[in-house]
């Protein structure tokens, strides 16, 4: 479970605010990836917050309710969409989702600790942690609003897309959406310098070749 010990390490060395970061939505082959900045209270104790991908969803949508209310907790979050993804790359916009979050924040932390391995684009100090939503409460914080924030933008693609069921896998590469691919082609919220959505997308132009050539 996590605990407040890297927070508290960072504070000993003489941090003033110390932010954790987690970001949702590297893999899957549509919609944005969202990140998210969390600054906890120095004391702080939650008895089922924990790596979002652990928790179930009614439980996340609960825990969020609870972090985004408490007048202690400081969070912002940031959205790299479809075309900033496909412009750089996943990595560089999660880079970017980051950083937007983190300039979110209404006082600025002069610590970060970020789930997985260092962002260099951040000036600020940093502490990376391999599995941090498992081991930090800034960084579980954090995991689970992003990964709240980005199933709801998911939900909403599904009312413009609903063809793909964008809300029961949320953009992932699952068979259901495969065959999705397969039959309608990516939608304009498809990842296209993925390589599944690319291939999808040549056999549509191919197809969309034939019959004008044909005609």
């Amino acid at each position: 479970m996590p605990s407040l010990r890297y927070e508290k390490k960072a504070y000993e060395n003489g941090a003033n605010l110390v932010a954790g970061i987690d970001e949702a939505g590297r893999g899957p082959l549509a919609g944005p990836v969202v990140a998210a900045a969390v600054i906890l209270p120095r004391v702080f104790r939650h008895k089922t917050l924990n790596d979002s991908k652990q928790l179930m969803p009614e439980k996340r949508e609960a825990i969020f309710a609870e972090l985004t209310v408490h007048p202690a907790i400081a969070w912002a979050v940031g959205i790299s969409e479809v075309e900033i993804i496909d412009r750089y790359n996943i990595l560089a916009a999660t880079w970017r989702a980051m950083k937007t979050a983190v300039d979110a924040l209404p006082a600025a932390p002069d610590h970060l600790l970020i789930d997985g391995l260092p962002v260099p684009i951040f000036k600020t100090k940093q502490t990376a942690i391999v599995q941090g939503d498992c081991k930090s409460y800034s960084i579980a914080a954090a995991s689970v609003i992003a990964k709240v924030t980005r199933d709801r933008l998911m939900l909403k693609l599904h009312e413009q897309f609903p063809s793909y069921n964008f809300a029961h896998h949320k953009g992932y590469a699952t068979p259901e959406h495969f065959a999705a691919l397969g039959k309608f082609g990516p939608s304009p919220v498809h990842r296209k310098s993925f390589a599944p959505v690319y291939h999808a997308f040549q056999m549509v132009q191919k197809e969309f070749e034939t019959v004008r050539s044909a005609s």
